[in-house]
Formats: C-alpha cells, sequence, structure tokens
C-alpha cells in the first residue's frame, strides 16, 4: 500500500491535500523558504496524529507539524509530509484564578492573554507575530519576543505537557497514572536521558558552557540546558521538546505557568551622542524594571528620517 493510500484511511477527503496548486501554496511559511509537500494532512485530533504518524513511520516518510505558519524560519515547510492542525485545537482551560493555563496547539497567543486578562495574568512568551502565531509554534520554537528574554519563555514557564511521540506513545506529564505508564512502558529511554544528564552534570566544563550559553537569549539547537537543569528525566524530556521544532514530537497541549499583566506600562525613545554611550547606560538599566531596550544606529534612524 502507498503512503497516499494509507492517509486517505486515516483522514477524510477533504484533509488530505494533494493538488498541485494548493501544495504549491504550503510550500512556504512567513521565510523566504521554499519545499513542496508530496501531501498536506490535516488532523482532527490526537488519534489522527498517532495514526498518521505509525502510517509516515511504515512509510519511511518524514513529517513536519505546522501550526500558524507565522515562522521566519522557514520551520514549517517540507518536501514529505506536513501536518497541519484543523479548527478543533483551540481547548482553553484556565486554572488557579489564572496562575496556570492550559491550552492545545491552535489556539492563537494573543486570545490566551485575552482569557488570562481578567485575572491580570498573561502567558510568559510575548513573540512579535502573537495575534496570529499559535501555541503549537510558539512552545516547538521557544518563542519569546522581547520582553519575557530567558525568565519567562515557554521553557521556563512549562508547568506540564501533554505529548505524542514518533512511536505514536502518548503521556500527559500532569496525570500521575500517564506518567506511571510511560515510566513502565519507555524505562530504557528515560534510562538514557538520566545517563545522559549525569555525564553532563559530571563535566563542569561542559555544564558551565550550556548554562553559559542559555543564560542569554538562544534558540538555537535543542535545549540542552534540560540537561543540567533537571534530574528527573521526563523533565528533561519535556524541556527538550521546547524549541525542537517538532522533531522530537508533537505537542498535543500544554500548561503555562502564567505572569503578571503588569496595569501600567511605559515606554520612552532616548537620544545619545554615540553608540557607546547608549551601550553604558543599558548596562545601567539591567538593575531597573526594564523588560526591554532596543538600540537603532544611525544607519536605521536614516532609513525613516524621510
Amino acid at each position: 500500500m502507498t503512503l497516499l493510500l494509507d492517509l486517505a484511511g486515516i483522514v477524510p477527503p477533504a484533509r488530505l491535500i494533494t493538488d498541485p496548486l494548493r501544495l504549491l501554496a504550503y510550500g512556504t511559511d512567513a521565510s523566504f523558504y521554499r519545499l513542496t509537500p508530496k501531501v498536506v494532512v490535516e488532523v482532527a485530533d490526537e488519534d489522527e496524529v498517532k495514526a498518521v504518524l505509525a502510517s509516515c513511520r511504515r512509510h519511511g516518510a518524514p513529517v513536519t507539524f505546522r501550526a500558524a505558519g507565522t515562522s521566519l524560519s522557514g520551520q514549517a515547510v517540507s518536501d514529505s509530509v506536513l501536518m497541519i492542525l484543523g479548527n478543533g485545537w483551540t481547548k482553553t482551560v484556565v486554572e488557579n484564578n489564572g496562575e496556570a493555563i492550559r491550552l492545545q496547539p491552535g489556539v492563537i497567543g494573543a486570545e490566551a492573554n485575552r482569557r488570562l486578562a481578567a485575572f491580570a495574568r498573561k502567558i510568559g512568551p510575548d513573540p512579535a507575530s502573537i495575534d496570529s502565531c499559535k501555541i503549537g509554534g510558539i512552545a516547538a520554537n521557544n518563542a519569546s519576543g522581547m520582553c519575557c528574554g530567558t525568565a519567562d519563555n515557554s521553557y521556563q514557564t512549562l508547568a506540564s505537557m501533554r505529548l505524542i511521540l514518533a512511536d505514536g506513545t502518548l503521556v500527559d506529564t500532569g496525570d500521575a497514572a500517564s506518567v506511571a505508564a510511560f515510566r513502565a512502558s519507555h524505562g530504557e529511554l528515560l534510562g538514557a536521558l538520566e545517563a545522559m544528564g549525569r555525564r553532563v552534570r559530571g563535566d563542569d566544563a561542559l555544564s558551565q558552557r550550556i548554562r553559559r550559553k542559555f543564560a542569554i537569549k538562544n534558540t538555537t539547537g535543542y535545549s540542552l540546558n534540560a540537561l543540567v537543569d533537571f534530574d528527573d528525566p521526563l523533565d528533561i524530556l519535556t524541556h527538550l521538546m521546547i524549541g525542537s521544532e517538532g522533531t522530537l514530537g508533537f505537542i498535543a497541549e500544554i500548561t503555562y505557568r502564567t505572569v503578571p499583566e503588569h496595569a501600567h506600562k511605559a515606554s520612552a525613545l532616548l537620544l545619545f551622542p554615540d553608540i557607546a554611550e547608549a551601550c553604558r547606560t543599558v548596562a545601567l538599566l539591567k538593575s531597573a524594571p526594564v523588560s526591554a531596550v532596543e538600540l537603532m544606529d544611525r544607519a536605521s534612524l536614516h532609513s525613516v528620517e524621510n
């Protein structure tokens, strides 16, 4: 049986895109990269995700996940199987008077914040595209924007995760029974992660380098800081999922610890005689309650003068 016939037995024809024109349309995201997928599969629920992953595994076909497609770096394009979300992945549950929020990957970031507004809370990540990007992409790319930095991004504010691995296994780290079952069925995987973490933490030079690299904003490669930040292999796994761009599994749901949404905010435009003076001021502002500082040089200002 071919891959297409296999997939046709999983999702209805309306959600299996094979015509050249629409495949071309799905061949790019907000970046300037283009890869034309062989097929686009719109999944409606977790069972379909597991079935599609199983089919692609049988046929040796790579899978790329796509949420809103707002990526500027090409994470949401594929020349193989492109899996997209249907309209049903929008479940939102506010917990503990806004202290936490449980979200499916199809929820738009700004919508999550609208649900939290009554509690004067918000999700930590604040990507520039928050009005259009979706939670699945925010978490999978560890998208953080200008203000949340390394303190309030998805990695730091992750409370629990419901994820599907390539072998079709689903684990919900917020559910004790699911965690116990996963530890029993995937002991070898968790043991390998635990051993890897021990080796990395036992290497002082490597541990210090990883901490130094992730003390600044860093979304290049996997979140290797999980190996030094956590002892529990399940915590390591879920935090490796953050920023993995879908290569380690499918994030079916994520629970964030929320952060305060301050009622009063201000921004300012400051002019300096030279860049050196501006940079010295940035160092002084580090001890002040300033969320972000953006430097515009003379060339930037000149580009918008007229």
